[in-house]
């Protein structure tokens, strides 16, 4: 069933779902929150709407895999029922050792045809291009083939495409946190911007704008940048790789119901 078409008009009403990136990490908010692109997208839909009549739910939690956002987040967004859903999954299976892209986008798109059933619209993401990228670089050809799925998917089910992968802008490092896995402030009010242009927005500024020149580094600061990363990030993330856990265990969704901003 293709998704109705929703003119920014009739959107009142918007759910998130999906992982870390979805939630906001890299983007630190109020106390221990984070706000993060789906958080400022919310702020320019609101911005079209009358003051309180617009209603936001995020349902992202870090960490998690396709299947756990099929079970967990996607049921709770079709009773929500909103305008819009916002749906990217499926990093984090990517990223995993012996992954198939082909398999986890047909699972994705049995979630995008249940999804599409349900609520009024469902804009999906692609993948980020990770030549950049220290170590995800390595498996570019396959966050690259998962991308082209979903765009197939999103012609299929008439879905709305927010196309990370062709977001130049992203791919300059100060679009990145510290972790080099998470997005920056920065980075995250870029994605957001594009995404309101995927919706028909105008926008206030160009997600693409280039970004102010920065001096130039030599090997020597390159190699002690890789070094402190790998100390402070990757090596923490693979031990709890190894060790079964999430970054996500016993968290919960920031905002579970459809509240006015």
């Amino acid at each position: 069933m293709a998704a109705t078409t929703t003119t920014l008009k009739t959107i009142g009403s918007y759910a998130a779902i999906g992982d870390s990136f979805t939630e906001g990490v890299g983007d630190p908010g109020p106390g221990d929150t984070f706000l993060g692109w789906a958080d400022r997208l919310a702020v320019l839909l609101a911005d079209q709407r009358e003051e309180h009549t617009f209603r936001y739910a995020n349902l992202a939690v870090r960490g998690r895999l396709l299947d756990q956002i099929v079970e967990e987040q996607v049921p709770r967004a079709k009773e929500l029922a909103p305008d819009l859903v916002t749906f990217c999954a499926g990093g984090n299976d990517i990223i995993r050792p012996g992954s198939d892209p082909d398999d986890v986008a047909e699972r994705f798109e049995a979630a995008v045809a249940d999804l599409t059933g349900a609520v009024g619209q469902v804009m999906i993401t692609t993948g980020f291009d990770t030549r950049g990228v220290p170590v995800l670089k390595h498996i570019r050809g396959k966050v690259a083939t998962y991308s082209a799925h979903v765009r197939a998917i999103a012609d299929r089910y008439d879905c709305p495409v927010l196309d990370l992968w062709s977001l130049k802008s992203v791919q300059d490092r100060r679009a990145w946190d510290a972790d080099r896995l998470h997005l920056s402030p920065e980075g995250h009010t870029r994605v957001a911007l594009r995404a309101a242009q995927v919706l028909g927005l105008e926008v206030p500024a160009d997600p693409d704008q280039p970004w102010p020149p920065l001096r130039p580094r030599g090997s020597v600061d390159v190699t002690r940048d890789n070094i402190q990363w790998a100390r402070e990030y990757l090596v923490p993330w693979i031990g709890r790789r190894l060790r079964g856990e999430s970054s996500g265990d016993h968290v919960e969704a920031k905002r579970p119901d459809l509240l006015p901003l």
